[in-house]
């Protein structure tokens, strides 16, 4: 109903604030990240990672490969095809943006990338629910696919938490997995780039709040005596989760869908349709398990 509503806003009337909303969502999502910590178990988290962090390399690998090919056969521009294979392969949003300025991506290029993430990030949200009840994945399962196929970590949380809460406690800890690999994608991708080392110290953007989301599962799991309190930062980390998605809502206008255009649109559509079903499938065979 939050995406809803604020795609409605933004498909209507626009956003006015757009550039103050998308710098505020990407903290608020972190902060309700680190929120959910606190109703996490730490060992489920342990074994949720090390599971999806090797799930993650051979799908990354995969999207990108994949992602690349299909920019050619749609001649879509080189640059702006490696970032929406980015986004699709990774986290979204967020590693269009920690990888786009070493890829020396125009501001033309980085606004078709994000906007291509941001409208198949919303609608995996509206409908990736409705696919797995009607798939009768379990939540293990849903949560896993979810990590593996849908763009940025808000949807993923949102998607995973309105399945329950096992498929949140999966979704969220391997698409925090998946979220590491920006850091090294980013240093290959200065490293052909030809960038310089200082250069890459201050383009590369460091997931930090992963490393709060850890420890919240960490006081969650053996401070029992904090268990009000962390339930309160956990429902509060739901809230704000909502908030997230709102303002997401509110970035998709007629103007990104003009933006965009045909070509982009199609590898990225194309792309999220591979990945989406050769990882249920995989799941749904046991190939792919925690």
């Amino acid at each position: 109903m939050a995406l809803a509503l604020g795609l409605a806003l933004g498909l209507t009337v626009g956003n006015p604030y757009g550039h103050t909303t998308r710098l505020g969502t990407r903290y608020l999502l972190q902060a309700s990240v680190v929120g959910l910590g606190f109703g996490m178990n730490l060992y489920q988290v342990i074994s949720a990672g090390a599971h999806g962090f090797v799930y993650t390399a051979s799908g990354i690998t995969f999207a990108m490969v994949v992602g690349m090919l299909l920019s050619v056969a749609f001649r879509v521009d080189t640059t702006a095809g490696f970032l929406i294979s980015t986004g699709t392969a990774i986290c979204g949003g967020s590693a269009i943006a920690a990888v786009g300025p070493v890829a020396r991506a125009s501001d033309d290029e980085m606004s078709v990338a994000l906007g291509t993430v941001f409208i198949l990030n919303s609608v995996a949200l509206l409908i990736f629910p409705g696919i797995g009840a009607a798939l009768h994945l379990s939540q293990s399962q849903f949560g896993l696919w979810a990590a593996l196929a849908i763009h940025d970590t808000s949807s993923v949380v949102g998607a995973s938490a309105k399945y329950g809460h096992d498929a949140l406690m999966v979704g969220t800890t391997v698409k925090l997995a998946r979220a590491l690999w920006i850091v090294p994608l980013t240093l290959a991708t200065a490293a052909f780039m030809g960038r310089k080392s200082e250069d890459m110290k201050v383009k590369i953007q460091w997931p930090w709040f992963i490393g709060l989301f850890v420890l919240a599962a960490v006081l969650a799991t053996f401070a029992p005596a904090g268990k009000p309190v962390f339930g309160a930062l956990y429902a509060a980390g739901k809230i704000g989760l909502t908030a997230t998605l709102f303002l997401i809502g509110t970035s998709v206008s007629r103007k990104t869908l003009r933006e965009v255009g045909p070509r982009p649109m199609i590898q990225g559509v194309v792309l999220w349709i591979i990945v989406a079903i050769t990882s249920v499938l995989l799941i749904r065979s046991g190939v792919i398990a925690l």
